[in-house]
């Protein structure tokens, strides 16, 4: 049987098939269509040649839902509120943008008054019933909206995180009055207090709603034609995976669902070669995405936002920046040379693609300094990287700024370090971690490129290079555990004598949390609980989650870990009371891995070196061997300077610098 993890990017689409009888691994690469995002799967997968009812795995990592936010192109949205709240959005959280600007404007809502209908209804802060909701109301509020496949409605009551009643009820009668229109509510989507984190949330979720509905609709039946008969599997944003139908209900949790793959991918190498602390660094086509992993533990955070938009579901804590290699070399108004955000994308792509593209980017730079080889095939041989393209569209901007082509393809090159670099010291020396105590894990195609040169800048002393970097995230997709995430807020100050109702709580959520994994398959044995918990001093105003482990299981150990993580945050502890807000608890239902093929000690199987090339370092361009990456055997020991290929990625490795193979074909690099 196979397995398949696909992964959607801004300029390609990666997948690779697993077989499980050979226990070997296939490749393939196309280029994304932002137009209609199944036609890219489609090809990918016909470029794979893999038999679609074979599959018994497939697990898709989307970015739908992010780029419709980032774009502003949602549904058209509403909302139901209680009556006398029709301004939560509006209001917010009244902090400025800019701190010392008072005249810096907040962004709009996503969500505007205009389209935020009220509902006579009350509960109060326990979950009493002071005014019960009436069907009829519901039906008044939404008697003039329109009804489509691209509507949405939100539905957002005070209090309903204690009572989901109202909300409940509510959405029964909507879904009469407009049938044909996406509703979610805010008990379903953020079960916490604070209305505004809570109706910001819920609104996201509505606006991409009724568009990852569509698609998703269309993938299974465009799959279903190629003979595939099982669930189709959607990378979600906490690192896990869930059902292609709850991910329908519950959009918002896939915002960061392409960049989740490579986190978990890079936890299971980093336990394989015994790497527990890593920094990751994902640079694609559009974007690069950094994460900070600490004892192979992936990183979950409830305090992101996208597009200035609070959205407080469970997700990664990944940092993004826009320098990949699509991003544009420009001028500013200060005839300064700057580098992304703006990206070629997957249309027309870099020049180099020959396309239609005629501005620089971090590609053609990379292909004028030769780090890329002239001609060198990608997309399945659809698209012939052509340097005379880099060179055109290189000439204009460096007769501006007075440079020679190299030059400036050299400083577009570094410019791009520096805003990377500068991504991975906001995750880093930014929260009190030393990148050099950490190893960097690059992957995606161009991530290996600039490895050496992120880590010189940031002192870290090894660098581990997957193998398959440049389909490392969709491999992240295949491997990760279906994961469903509950939380419940009630406020419990911690004392003595407290634990048994702390651990009551705990289980209550825990024995939900297995008869919702069991409805979807997964075995008994299979399923494991991660407790976590929101906890603050008494009298704090914000809370820090916290991690248990198996051993905080009493006051003492709880208070003790909630006091580590507030030290850690903000370099002391109090010593007055403590309280739980929240809890969590992350069900996680295990899968089988694939088995990584190792390496056994051989004479090589051929020479590696496939010839020399000049290639750019420091400043002038040097005679430098390269090498063809599985030809490579364990142990085997590359000298910089070198660059080493492999389908979908490069590996650059500088004068200086070296690689090591290590057992599952994996390379480590140091300083020779």
């Amino acid at each position: 049987m196979l397995w398949i993890g696909i992964d959607v990017g801004g300029t390609f689409t990666d997948a690779v098939a697993y077989d499980d009888v050979a226990k070997s691994f296939t490749y393939a690469k196309a280029s994304s269509t932002p137009v209609d995002p199944t036609l890219g799967v489609l090809e990918v997968l016909d470029l794979l040649k893999a038999d679609m009812a074979q599959v018994e795995r497939f697990v898709h990592g989307v970015t739908i839902g992010t780029n419709a936010i980032l774009e502003g192109k949602g549904a058209e949205c509403w909302m139901l509120v209680t009556k006398g709240f029709k301004d939560v959005l509006e209001i917010g959280r009244t902090n400025r943008p800019v701190l010392y600007n008072i005249r810096s404007q907040k962004k709009p809502p996503l969500i505007p008054r205009t389209r935020t209908r009220e509902v006579d209804e009350r509960l109060l802060y326990d979950g009493t019933v002071i005014k019960p909701l009436k069907a009829a109301d519901v039906a008044a509020a939404v008697a003039d909206l329109p009804d489509h496949d691209n509507m949405a409605v939100a539905i957002c009551f005070l209090h309903s995180y204690i009572n989901p009643e109202h909300e409940q009820a509510a959405k029964a009668a909507l879904a009469k009055a407009l049938p044909n229109a996406f509703a979610c509510t805010s008990s379903d989507v953020l079960p916490q207090f604070r209305e505004y984190e809570r109706f910001n949330t819920t609104a996201l979720n509505a606006y991409i709603g009724p568009l990852m509905g569509r698609y998703l609709s269309r993938l299974k039946s465009g799959l279903e034609k190629k003979g595939f008969k099982r669930d189709l599997y959607i990378m979600t944003s906490n690192g896990g995976v869930s059902t292609a139908e709850r991910a329908k209900q519950l959009p918002v949790a896939t915002v960061l669902s392409g960049p989740a793959g490579g986190v978990a991918a890079a936890v299971h190498l980093g336990g394989l070669v015994d790497v527990p602390n890593i920094i990751t660094c994902d640079m694609g086509g559009t974007s690069t995405d950094v994460c900070l992993i600490e004892n192979l533990k992936i990183p979950v955070t409830n305090e992101q936002k996208i597009a200035e938009y609070a959205n407080r579901t469970p997700q990664i804590e990944i940092n993004a920046v826009g320098a990949g290699g699509g991003s544009i070399g420009w001028i500013d108004a200060g005839d300064i040379l700057m580098v992304g955000p703006q990206s070629a994308g997957a249309a027309p792509g870099p020049a180099c693609y020959g396309r239609g593209g005629t501005q620089p980017t971090v590609t053609d730079a990379n292909l004028v300094l030769n780090r890329l080889a002239a001609g060198s095939p990608l997309a399945g041989g659809r698209i012939s990287l052509d340097p005379s393209l880099s060179m055109a569209a290189l000439k204009p901007v460096a007769e501006r700024l007075g440079l020679d082509e190299i030059t400036l393809a050299d400083g577009i090159v570094r410019i791009a370090v520096a805003r990377m670099v500068s991504a991975i010291k906001q995750i880093s020396i930014a929260n009190g971690f030393d990148p050099r105590d950490f190893t960097l894990l690059p992957y995606g195609g161009a991530g290996p490129m600039h490895s050496v040169a992120i880590a010189e800048e940031l002192e870290i002393p090894r660098i581990l290079v997957p193998l398959g970097p440049g389909n490392f995230a969709a491999f992240g997709s295949l491997i990760s555990d279906i994961r469903r995430d509950y939380a419940k807020t009630r406020t419990m100050q911690i004392g003595a004598g407290s634990w048994p109702d702390i651990d009551a709580a705990f289980r209550e959520i825990e024995t939900q949390a297995a008869r919702d994994l069991a409805a979807e398959g997964v075995p008994k044995d299979r399923i494991v609980m991660r407790r976590s918990a929101g906890m603050r001093f008494l009298g704090q105003s914000w809370e820090l989650n916290v991690d248990l482990g198996p051993d905080d299981n009493s006051v003492d150990r709880l208070t003790a870990a909630f006091g580590e993580v507030h030290e850690r945050r903000f370099g002391h502890r109090a010593g007055t009371s403590v309280e739980i807000v929240n809890f969590r608890v992350a069900a996680v239902g295990v899968v089988d891995k694939p088995a990584l093929h190792r390496l056994s000690p051989a004479a090589p199987r051929a020479d590696a070196r496939l010839g020399t090339r000049k290639v750019h370092f420091g400043g002038s361009f040097v005679d430098t061997p390269v090498i063809q990456r599985d030809r490579l055997v364990l142990d085997e020991t590359v000298l910089g300077p070198a660059v080493i290929e492999e389908s979908g990625s490069t590996t650059v490795l500088p004068p200086s610098w070296k690689a090591v193979v290590l057992a599952h074909g994996e390379l480590m690099l140091e300083r020779a």
